[in-house]
Protein backbone atom coordinates (compact mmCIF):
# COMPACT_ATOMS: atom_id res chain seq x y z
CA UNK A 1 0.00 0.00 0.00
CA UNK A 2 1.41 3.14 -0.62
CA UNK A 3 2.24 5.68 1.80
CA UNK A 4 -0.60 8.35 0.92
CA UNK A 5 -2.81 6.06 0.79
CA UNK A 6 -2.36 4.14 4.37
CA UNK A 7 -2.02 7.90 5.70
CA UNK A 8 -5.66 8.40 4.35
CA UNK A 9 -7.04 5.68 5.53
CA UNK A 10 -5.66 6.12 9.14
CA UNK A 11 -6.85 9.57 9.24
CA UNK A 12 -10.64 8.90 7.45
CA UNK A 13 -10.62 5.72 9.83
CA UNK A 14 -9.51 7.93 12.87
CA UNK A 15 -12.25 10.58 11.97
CA UNK A 16 -14.94 7.67 11.82
CA UNK A 17 -13.72 6.24 15.20
CA UNK A 18 -14.24 9.87 16.55
CA UNK A 19 -17.56 10.15 15.70
CA UNK A 20 -18.43 6.42 16.21
CA UNK A 21 -17.18 6.63 19.96
CA UNK A 22 -18.84 10.22 20.46
CA UNK A 23 -22.28 9.07 19.03
CA UNK A 24 -21.70 5.80 21.01
CA UNK A 25 -21.30 7.11 24.16
CA UNK A 26 -23.81 9.76 23.88
CA UNK A 27 -26.39 6.62 22.89
CA UNK A 28 -25.49 4.00 25.40
CA UNK A 29 -25.93 6.97 28.16
CA UNK A 30 -28.59 8.55 26.39
CA UNK A 31 -27.25 12.48 27.21
CA UNK A 32 -26.25 14.92 24.15
CA UNK A 33 -29.58 15.55 22.95
CA UNK A 34 -30.29 11.65 21.38
CA UNK A 35 -33.00 11.46 23.45
CA UNK A 36 -35.22 13.82 21.64
CA UNK A 37 -34.14 13.19 18.46
CA UNK A 38 -34.71 9.94 18.72
CA UNK A 39 -38.40 10.73 19.92
CA UNK A 40 -38.93 12.75 17.06
CA UNK A 41 -38.02 10.21 14.90
CA UNK A 42 -40.43 7.60 16.44
CA UNK A 43 -38.09 5.10 17.86
CA UNK A 44 -37.68 3.96 21.35
CA UNK A 45 -35.39 5.40 23.61
CA UNK A 46 -34.24 1.50 24.36
CA UNK A 47 -32.73 1.68 20.71
CA UNK A 48 -30.12 4.01 21.53
CA UNK A 49 -28.56 1.78 23.95
CA UNK A 50 -28.56 -1.16 21.68
CA UNK A 51 -26.91 1.26 19.07
CA UNK A 52 -24.19 2.81 21.65
CA UNK A 53 -22.87 -0.35 22.76
CA UNK A 54 -23.18 -1.69 19.14
CA UNK A 55 -20.97 1.19 17.78
CA UNK A 56 -18.34 0.95 20.29
CA UNK A 57 -17.65 -2.15 19.93
CA UNK A 58 -17.63 -1.73 15.99
CA UNK A 59 -14.71 1.39 16.63
CA UNK A 60 -12.82 -1.59 18.51
CA UNK A 61 -13.26 -4.08 16.12
CA UNK A 62 -12.22 -1.13 13.46
CA UNK A 63 -9.25 -0.12 15.34
CA UNK A 64 -7.45 -3.91 16.16
CA UNK A 65 -5.32 -5.10 14.35
CA UNK A 66 -6.26 -8.79 12.27
CA UNK A 67 -10.13 -10.31 12.43
CA UNK A 68 -10.80 -9.06 9.09
CA UNK A 69 -14.20 -10.75 8.71
CA UNK A 70 -15.24 -8.78 12.30
CA UNK A 71 -13.98 -5.75 10.99
CA UNK A 72 -16.48 -6.26 7.67
CA UNK A 73 -19.27 -6.75 10.16
CA UNK A 74 -18.57 -3.54 12.03
CA UNK A 75 -18.19 -1.69 8.59
CA UNK A 76 -21.53 -3.09 7.71
CA UNK A 77 -23.49 -2.35 10.59
CA UNK A 78 -21.70 1.32 10.62
CA UNK A 79 -23.19 1.67 7.52
CA UNK A 80 -26.36 0.06 8.06
CA UNK A 81 -26.97 2.54 11.15
CA UNK A 82 -26.12 5.83 9.27
CA UNK A 83 -27.88 4.77 6.02
CA UNK A 84 -31.09 4.05 8.45
CA UNK A 85 -30.60 7.23 10.68
CA UNK A 86 -30.21 9.07 7.38
CA UNK A 87 -33.30 7.96 5.44
CA UNK A 88 -35.12 8.31 8.99
CA UNK A 89 -34.28 12.14 9.24
CA UNK A 90 -35.52 12.51 5.65
CA UNK A 91 -38.76 10.19 5.79
CA UNK A 92 -39.54 12.02 9.31
CA UNK A 93 -39.59 15.35 7.02
CA UNK A 94 -37.06 16.66 8.84
CA UNK A 95 -34.46 19.01 7.15
CA UNK A 96 -31.92 18.15 5.15
CA UNK A 97 -29.13 19.78 7.50
CA UNK A 98 -30.61 17.11 10.19
CA UNK A 99 -29.65 14.50 8.09
CA UNK A 100 -25.93 15.84 7.21
CA UNK A 101 -24.37 14.10 9.86
CA UNK A 102 -25.67 10.56 9.10
CA UNK A 103 -24.77 11.01 5.99
CA UNK A 104 -21.40 12.11 6.06
CA UNK A 105 -21.02 9.15 8.67
CA UNK A 106 -22.00 7.02 6.15
CA UNK A 107 -19.18 8.27 3.26
CA UNK A 108 -16.84 8.23 5.74
CA UNK A 109 -17.19 4.68 6.76
CA UNK A 110 -17.46 3.49 2.89
CA UNK A 111 -13.88 5.80 2.83
CA UNK A 112 -12.37 3.45 5.47
CA UNK A 113 -13.54 0.51 4.17
CA UNK A 114 -12.39 1.47 0.74
CA UNK A 115 -9.04 2.36 1.81
CA UNK A 116 -8.22 0.05 4.42
CA UNK A 117 -4.80 -1.74 3.54
CA UNK A 118 -4.35 -5.97 2.99
CA UNK A 119 -4.07 -6.89 6.03
CA UNK A 120 -7.44 -5.90 7.10
CA UNK A 121 -9.28 -7.27 4.50
CA UNK A 122 -10.50 -10.80 3.97
CA UNK A 123 -8.31 -12.78 1.71
CA UNK A 124 -9.73 -16.21 0.21
CA UNK A 125 -7.94 -18.59 -0.51
CA UNK A 126 -8.28 -21.17 -3.07
CA UNK A 127 -7.00 -24.50 -3.97
CA UNK A 128 -5.77 -25.33 -7.52
CA UNK A 129 -8.84 -28.20 -7.31
CA UNK A 130 -11.11 -25.48 -7.48
CA UNK A 131 -10.02 -23.50 -10.05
Amino acid sequence: MKNSNKIMYWVVTIFLSIGMSAGGIQQLFQVGGYNEIVTELGYPLYLLSILGAWKLLGVIAILLPKFPLLKEWAYAGFFFAMSGAFISHLAAGQPFSEAIPSLLLMVVTVLSWYLRPMSRKITIITSRNEQ
